[in-house]
């Protein structure tokens, strides 16, 4: 008997568990190191778009006020809050115009929107359980990983990954400012929105699984710019490399360090990433 329950415990719960940590690390890294380079802004992360704002709005109207009457999953409301986000982004810098900057201040202004939409949902709820749940999987937790979500980032990030790597050199002439980057042939506007389509639709796949994991997409890559250089052809990969690593041995850490309570993984990363990015920072000062 114990046999086949230790065969159901690693194959239903923490290779599942293992896997969705992987590719959420290497997805939310690539996002990083896409993003940093097309808004040339070193503190751009997956979440400077909004997508885990609107995410988190998602999953709490699904929860807590239950709309869509059941039929709704908490992946699938975060997954459609988070596109609903980069929608109002892709509509506000348009109408601002398309400058970089105000991708970013778009970006920021729906975070704000909807991280108030959050506050207010979960503030005004009566059910304090369902609450607690919510916010537990909003600050970032693999708890409930499964194989369909294990398929579904997957298959995501491989698409995303064979586009980016697709614009490789794109990226690295996007490092230069958008006119030196139109010089070189590259059509900047089209190019941008469809590697900013890209990263978010990851994002919100990633955020719609695992939660909120945040500092993963902001550290990671300047680690591994000091390893294998700017050409993004090599740095693609090798930050996704270290993503999926660095998530696994991160979550393993937030299930083990106060057993048989779990810490959400993002409380870890955070805790992790605070310093790790203080340390870039004061490396890199003197480049300023």
């Amino acid at each position: 008997t114990s046999a086949p329950l230790r065969d159901g415990i690693v194959w239903n719960l923490r290779m599942p568990r293992t896997l969705l940590a992987a590719v959420c690390g290497a997805g939310l890294a690539v996002c990083g190191a896409v993003m940093q380079s097309l808004l040339r802004n070193p503190l751009a992360d997956p979440f400077v778009l909004g997508v885990s704002s609107g995410a988190s709005t998602g999953a709490v109207a699904v929860v807590v006020l239950g709309v869509g009457g059941g039929a709704v999953s908490l992946s699938a409301g975060a997954f459609l809050g988070a596109l609903l986000s980069f929608a109002l982004v892709l509509l506000l810098s348009h109408t601002l115009g398309p400058s970089t900057d105000r991708v970013v201040l778009s970006g920021v202004a729906a975070m704000q929107l909807f991280s108030a939409l959050t506050s207010f949902i979960v503030l005004t709820s009566a059910d304090a359980e369902t609450t607690r749940g919510v916010l537990f999987w909003l600050l970032g937790s693999l708890t409930g990983a499964d194989w369909a979500q294990v398929l579904l980032c997957t298959v995501v990030l491989t698409m995303v990954l064979v586009v980016c790597l697709g614009h490789a050199r794109t990226l690295d002439a996007f490092a230069f400012g958008d006119e030196a980057a139109a010089g070189l042939g590259v059509r900047v506007a089209r190019t941008r929105l469809v590697l900013l389509c890209a990263t978010a639709l990851l994002t919100a796949a990633l955020v719609s699984c695992a939660g909120a994991i945040g500092f993963v997409g902001l550290v990671l890559p300047h680690a591994t710019r000091a390893l294998t250089g700017s050409g993004h052809a090599r740095l693609l990969p090798v930050t996704a490399l270290t993503g999926a690593v660095f998530l696994v041995w991160v979550d393993t850490l937030a299930r083990t360090v106060l057993d048989p309570q779990e810490v959400p993984v993002g409380v870890v990363t955070s805790l992790i990433g605070v310093p790790a990015f203080v340390i870039v920072l004061y490396r890199g000062r003197g480049r300023a």
